[in-house]
């Protein structure tokens, strides 16, 4: 199998967009902006859905399903949300068809057949579901409200890339309502360390946790949390986010409760999602000019077993011996393949599944049989070991948790050696262009600075880092007062 991948050193972007597609993850659909995720990408998705959905129930929320429409009148309400998400909307105006009577075969829009209003194709659900929320909140016994749902939005986005952004993508939405707004940024702060969790610990990509400037938050937020993370290429990736609401939902939405004393209130409010755009991140961060690199916990195939062999013979008598492997791996909560096809030789298969990712390879032939060794092979860094029959069961599981703790190892090395601190703006610059990565400078807090440098340099401040220390200083553009550090850099 030739995998005729260009490198990253050539051309990042084209590396990318080829190794999505020749991995099996993606590829373009029919609709503009639009993607099919294959089966093997999909896979992944539904094992960090798995362990998202997890971790939101042990958090104490609950799925629910929401409808894809939103009226526009309704989608009006919060004025800063409608605006913020104006230009992306997707918006239905007719509900028919018709047969066009001058081009046999060819379909009309019915014009007697236009909706009274006209529906927004949901680029977030805040105003649908807050809608709801009326009629499920009375009194503080109905609170908090921890409601999540697994959906798709659409977002009219005019440049797309794969994963990364797309018309149409896969995310999950978690909306919750509370009596205090205390217990509001508890949720908030809360849900940005479920993400950082995840994405660390199953994803193997270190995040810096922080605030997002007033420009930079969501579209009716008082407050905006996320994880930033850092790409191959230098580049930040926004990898999940978590919003403070405030009341501004329950207020456009008249949300009240009965407090304990029977006095009305506007509850509080949060919201907080990722999407299919980690799996661009999961992309970006580990693979390789050889293909995909992916951490055990989110394999599909976490073990492939290829078996080495000339005749029909030696095939059975290595099933035999690989069956009862299986069996045993297995046993231990391992995903295995045993990739026993006749018709690729071994060659094809290893670079298919080096291709793919697969973290752990083991090829076993009629010599390993009769020596009673297996030949494994590891992704992330390509070595090779000859492992006996009698531990081959212990060292694979201690493999795996090797190779995760690696690529974390790995992608946090990366990050720490490109957080450069620089003091004045041909400093800042000159690394953005050649160093690339996450630049810690001096800003002076106001939106003009910000979007000045965002214009000269196209870099954004990525987050105001929480654990951002005091540290008296001055803007690296303006020269003004300055009372700490934030993190700019250019992103996706």
């Amino acid at each position: 199998m030739s995998k005729n991948l260009t490198t990253r050193a050539e051309d990042y972007s084209k590396w990318y967009n080829e190794l999505v597609v020749k991995a099996d993850l993606a590829e373009n659909s029919g609709v503009r902006g639009c993607m099919v995720i294959k089966p093997y990408g999909y896979a992944i998705w539904e094992k960090m859905q798995a362990e998202l959905d997890r971790m939101f129930k042990e958090t104490g929320h609950s799925n629910a399903y929401f409808p894809l429409f939103v009226p526009k009148s309704m989608f009006e309400a919060e004025e800063k949300n409608a605006e913020g998400f104006a230009k992306e909307c997707a918006i239905v105006t007719h509900y028919r068809l018709k047969n066009d009577p001058d081009k046999a075969g060819k379909l009309m829009v019915d014009p007697n057949a236009k909706l009274e209003e006209e529906l927004i194709v949901r680029p977030t659900s805040e105003a649908i579901i807050w809608s709801t929320y009326k009629s499920w909140v009375q009194s503080y016994r109905d609170l908090p409200l921890l409601i999540n749902q697994w959906a798709n939005v659409v977002r009219w986005e005019m440049r797309t890339r794969l994963f990364l952004r797309t018309a149409e993508f896969l995310w999950q939405e978690g909306h919750t309502a509370h009596a205090t707004k205390a217990e509001a940024i508890e949720e908030s702060e809360k849900m940005m360390n479920v993400y950082a969790n995840f994405v660390e610990n199953f994803m193997a990509i270190p995040v810096i946790k922080g605030l997002k400037t007033e420009s930079e938050r969501f579209a009716g937020a008082e407050e905006t949390y996320c994880i930033e993370a850092l790409m191959q290429d230098g580049k930040a990736l926004q990898a999940g986010t978590s919003h403070f609401l405030g009341q501004n939902f329950a207020k456009a939405f008249d949300v009240k409760f009965a407090n304990v004393e029977g006095k009305l209130e506007h509850v509080w409010g949060t919201s907080w999602g990722v999407s299919t755009r980690l799996m661009g991140a999961l992309v970006m961060t580990h693979s390789d000019d050889q293909g995909l690199v992916l951490p055990p916990n989110l394999a599909p195939i976490q073990v492939v077993i290829v078996p080495i062999h000339r005749t029909d013979e030696q095939l059975v008598e290595i099933s035999e011996n690989v069956n009862t492997l299986v069996s045993q791996l297995r046993k231990r909560g391992i995903s295995v393949k045993f990739d026993d096809r006749v018709t690729h030789k071994p060659g094809f298969k290893f670079n298919e599944y080096e291709l793919k990712g697969v973290p752990v390879r083991i090829a076993i032939g009629p010599n390993d049989l009769a020596n009673g060794t297996y030949e494994v092979a590891r992704r992330d860094n390509l070595t090779k070991e000859v492992v006996g029959k009698d531990v081959i069961v212990d060292y694979i599981s201690d493999l795996l948790e090797q190779i995760q703790h690696n690529l974390f190892d790995r992608a946090l090395n990366y990050r720490n050696t490109h957080i450069t601190e620089v003091n004045s703006f041909d400093e800042f610059k000159e690394v953005l262009e050649g160093k690339g990565g996450f630049i810690s400078a001096h800003w002076d807090g106001t939106a003009e600075t910000e979007e000045k440098i965002k214009e000269l340099t196209k870099a954004t401040i990525r987050c105001i880092p929480l654990d951002q220390k005091n540290e008296d200083g001055v803007c690296v553009f303006s020269g003004a007062k300055s009372s700490g550090r934030v993190l700019f850099a250019k992103a996706y």
